[in-house]
């Protein structure tokens, strides 16, 4: 505890509710990632950093996507390959 903080000020009861669409979580991030974090929100002169964090979270699953589209052609083009294969194996037998 800091040696100035006051503990009859210390709020005591359950945390802060939780905003309907958010869940709370407790993660560990390594130091120089969530200082890096810190140090854009610094530099824009402020916000939330933790809104930072969702926003590059949301972009990554963003870029994960892959359209239905373009899913199908990749399993395709990977399948019958394997199944053309197995079959000219099993008619010269």
């Amino acid at each position: 505890m800091k040696k100035n903080q006051n503990i009859r000020k210390r709020k005591i009861g359950p945390p802060p509710s939780v905003p309907p669409g958010k869940t709370r979580i407790t993660i560990r991030i390594d130091s120089d990632v969530l200082a890096s974090f810190r140090k854009q929100v610094h530099a824009a002169g402020g916000g939330n950093y933790q809104k930072l964090i969702n926003l590059a979270l949301r972009e990554h699953i963003a870029d994960q996507r892959e359209p239905l589209e373009a899913t199908l052609r990749r399993v395709l083009r990977e399948e019958f390959p394997k199944r053309i294969a197995r079959a000219a194996s099993s008619r010269g037998r």
